[in-house]
């Protein structure tokens, strides 16, 4: 069966494989594949995204992201995605952002809204849901086992990455690699110390975006910081992105907060590169200590970790992205979850077993 399948972006993050947003790379992802499997794919996303299907842009990303321009944004987006519903025959609205329930369809479209951030992130209401045909899922089992009781949690769908557009390097270099979203949380200014502690050279990829607090931490702990072999590369495209990840000795990731997944990590490990992490939400689910990597506790054993880091194998990371890490097999589920969801056959299940325990 044919479908159409809207999905719908966070207001305030362009849709692309090369931002830094993980959930946003995941999007573009499905979108990829549903028209690449003939399906009809539509992306309501802020203008400047790039995708496979038909672009609904929503306007121009405002330059200061305050409260402000949040709310501006919601409000566009609910009236976008009423005109998308007015215009298309869409089988299931997919909502990605924190703030979905700003904007969930008045209509009794199907909504699917992948939950990419952490449960303590939402406000209540978003796991006090009663529209009907309405169905959350979460990306990791820490994720999922953080969730409020009384959340209705649909499945567990864990995140993939296009292991086609990442491949292993031919050497590796004696630089360190950090890349995301630039701001206090991600704590990339211990992963510089760190590197300073090990005396190897340090890369950072990402965007500082223009939300004030995030603008300040730039400022304050990563600008001062570098020299000495310490560079900013700023947002990176995906073939420059793969070639640091292929070239680098290891990626660190010092998250100060319980990642929900990691796209970075899977990429790192596609490109035969081993991770070095702070053991906090998904990562340990991921990064198997001692064998792809290494979970430590600060920045003292961070720095004793990517000493140890060549003598991890790159085969053996790659391999491990190749059983676990497939975008293939993300899309797969999510597209099976979309038919179950288009058919009603979720509701009728729900609906049998509500019957059978009123009995």
């Amino acid at each position: 069966m044919r479908l159409t399948v809207l999905n719908v972006s966070y207001p305030l993050a362009q849709v692309s494989f090369g931002t830094p947003g993980g959930a946003e790379q995941v999007l573009a992802t499905i979108d990829e594949a549903l028209v690449r499997a003939g399906h009809r794919s539509l992306v309501l996303a802020p203008e400047g995204s790039r995708c496979s299907g038909l672009l609904l842009p929503t306007g121009v990303l405002p330059s200061q992201l305050d409260d402000a321009a949040r709310h501006t944004v919601q409000r566009q987006h609910r009236d976008a995605i009423e005109r998308a519903l007015a215009s298309f025959h869409v089988d299931v609205v997919h909502l990605h952002g924190l703030d979905f329930f700003h904007y969930l369809p008045k209509s009794e479209v199907p909504v699917v809204v992948t939950l990419h951030l952490p449960p303590s992130w939402y406000p209540p209401e978003a796991f006090q849901i009663e529209r009907p045909q309405t169905y959350l899922i979460c990306v990791s089992r820490s994720q999922a086992q953080a969730c409020p009781p009384q959340a209705r949690v649909e499945r567990l769908i864990e995140n993939g990455v296009p292991l086609e557009r990442f491949r292993l390097g031919r050497t590796k270099s004696s630089y360190v690699l950090s890349l995301g979203r630039i701001c206090s949380e991600k704590g990339f200014d211990r992963a510089m110390d760190a590197a300073t502690a090990a005396d190897v050279p340090f890369r950072l990829a990402g965007t500082a975006f223009g939300y004030p607090a995030h603008l300040e931490y730039f400022d304050r702990e990563i600008r001062p910081r570098l020299r000495d072999g310490r560079r900013f590369l700023g947002q990176v495209g995906l073939r420059r992105k793969q070639q640091l990840l292929a070239g680098a000795k290891c990626v660190l990731i010092p998250s100060l907060v319980p990642e929900t997944s990691s796209l970075v990590a899977m990429e790192a490990m596609a490109c035969g590169t081993p991770v070095v992490a702070f053991p906090f939400g998904a990562l340990p689910e991921l990064i198997d200590h001692g064998r792809t990597g290494f979970l430590v506790d600060d920045v003292k054993e961070m720095a004793e970790a990517i000493r140890a880091a060549d003598t991890l194998d790159p085969a053996t990371c790659r391999r491990e992205a190749e059983n676990r890490f497939s975008a293939n097999r993300m899309f797969e589920q999510y597209l099976q979850l979309y038919e179950d969801v288009a058919g009603g056959e979720l509701e009728q299940r729900k609906e049998h077993e509500l019957c059978a325990l009123q009995s």
